[in-house]
């Protein structure tokens, strides 16, 4: 483990820059990953997707279950900006897509385990408007006139090819859409119905749900335009996505001694001669949107870990922190921005690095990394190992994260850049799937549930107003009573391969073999 040092000068100890156990990290590394152009997430993040909310990830979390330490949950939403009157036609999945929930346990980018969603359409009653034509008490009540369900199947693959197809739902029922008070009076007991046990210590779970991404959407207005004061509106409070999700046995998940996965989800749709086309992609939030350019968005949603070598420079120099000097005058650190190799492509060594890790735009969680009684907003950079970048969990402040870690908060350069929205408006639930219940069709969008943070609610900051420049301040929630800071190492700049922890890491110049990306 390399050696810690926190930096004063605030209530929270703060990352400071430093060089991994005898090595170091440089875009040099990239040269050897051969990429393969792609054919054809974040919310509405690239132009072709924008066009098919039923295809778009919003998101992904993965982490190690707060109530279930011994499983790693995971979740994908979908289907953004959902209003939740917007009725007759509710909200469904896709009956010619394929969801999938991509794990990688060995560090080499290609997916060894594919849980995938498929789904199916049931109507009881074609001769009305109605999405139910009477008060709804359970999910096979015949006032449910419109309903869904699923089938689950996990795909082990071995350097990317299959190896086996396994069946582990079937025709499951999918939670529906949130109609109204009149229509759905008791809706948490429908959710708590469309839990569904597998068996194998694994449990699934589909349906509307609350969106958890809590942000201020008009960080995308030229970052507020340097008016300090338009900051803490959470643009998603009062709207629903849909959701999948599993909670799954850990062991089913890592290989032999090494803790850490890497986890994205992808959609794929069906096409017109008969075969299925990734549309959308997802791992670590906001890459799509504020690192890739517009221009390269579609063809990111086409690709696939392995191929994110054409992605690279858009890490290594990425144009986030040169639009904040130039709005806000904070001079952008200079690259090449290895600090964000580690947190979006590599993991960090010593948390959340594979052993053999091949770098590619996965969401990487060290399972071994117990729950933190009190978790931080601000994960790694607040002190807790348990939080974002290792992995996803639903009260990680990402915006603040993201903007703190593009202004060098890795490499020591201190900074409270933040949004002012720190809590989700709606409350997550204790138990698995863990994501809040949707709002209901009767809710005004944008009111707060009883019993919520107001969306926006941050505290003021130690110079006045909570403003952009202040507003992702936080107090250490540290609970391990070690005393020590952040552990998140920043890699040193410079030229060169890959050295980690003392070994040359060879990238080979290699294309996949056939059948490595899709079955």
């Amino acid at each position: 483990m390399p050696t810690l040092h926190p930096a004063g000068g605030t209530s929270r100890a703060r990352v400071v820059a430093m060089v991994a156990a005898g090595g170091l990290l440089c875009a040099g590394g990239f040269a050897g990953l051969a990429p393969k152009r792609g054919t054809a997430s974040s919310h509405r993040e690239a132009p072709l997707i924008s066009g098919q909310p039923q295809y778009d990830n919003t998101d992904v979390y993965a982490f190690v279950s707060p109530d279930k330490p011994d499983t790693t949950t995971l979740i994908a939403n979908f289907i953004p900006f959902q209003d939740p009157a917007g009725g007759p036609n509710f909200y469904k999945f896709a009956r010619d897509a394929r969801y999938d929930l991509n794990v990688d346990n060995d560090g080499d980018s290609l997916p060894d385990l594919t849980y995938r969603f498929r789904f199916h359409d049931r109507l009881k009653n074609a001769n009305t408007f109605l999405y139910n034509t009477g008060p709804v008490t359970s999910l096979d009540d015949p006032d449910l006139n419109f309903t869904q369900t699923y089938d689950l199947t996990l795909v082990r693959r071995t350097g990317g090819r299959v190896r086996s197809v396994h069946t582990l739902a079937e025709n499951a029922p999918v939670a529906p859409s949130n109609v109204g008070k009149a229509s759905m009076p008791d809706y948490a007991k429908l959710r708590g119905q469309a839990v569904k046990p597998l068996g194998d210590g694994t449990t699934s779970f589909a349906g509307q749900a609350d969106d958890s991404f809590f942000l201020d959407l008009r960080v995308f207005d030229l970052l507020y335009g340097a008016n300090l004061k338009e900051v803490g509106n959470d643009t998603l409070s009062g709207y629903n996505v849909n959701t999948v999700a599993l909670q799954i046995p850990t062991r089913h998940l890592v290989k032999g001694k090494d803790p850490v996965i890497g986890v994205n989800s992808t959609v794929s749709r069906l096409s017109a001669s008969g075969g299925y086309a990734q549309v959308s992609r997802l791992g670590s939030p906001l890459v799509n949107e504020v690192v890739i350019p517009r221009g390269r968005k579609d063809a990111f949603n086409a690709s696939t870990p392995w191929q994110d070598a054409q992605f690279a420079g858009f890490v290594t120099d990425p144009e986030l922190p040169k639009l904040i000097e130039k709005i806000y005058k904070i001079p952008a650190p200079p690259g090449p921005r290895n600090d964000l190799v580690q947190a979006f492509l590599t993991g960090v060594p010593g948390l959340n690095q594979p052993a053999h890790v091949r770098p590619a735009e996965l969401l990487r969680l060290n399972t071994s990394v117990r729950p933190a009684a009190k978790p931080d907003r601000l994960g790694v950079l607040g002190g807790d190992k348990a939080g974002f970048p290792n992995g996803r969990r639903l009260t990680d402040d990402v915006i603040d994260i993201s903007l703190q870690a593009v202004e060098g908060e890795l490499l020591g350069k201190k900074n409270d850049l933040g949004d002012a929205v720190n809590a989700n408006d709606a409350a997550f639930e204790k138990s698995f799937p863990y994501v809040a219940q949707p709002h209901s069709g009767s809710d005004v969008r944008g009111a707060r549930k009883p019993g919520t943070k107001a969306a926006g609610s941050a505290r003021k900051g130690e110079g006045g107003p909570v403003n952009f420049l202040n507003a992702g301040a936080t107090e250490s929630t540290s609970d391990d009573g070690s005393g020590v800071g952040p552990l998140l190492p920043a890699a040193a700049a410079g030229a060169g391969a890959f050295v980690l922890t003392g070994g040359l890491l060879w990238l080979r110049r290699r294309r996949p073999a056939a059948g490595r990306h899709e079955s």
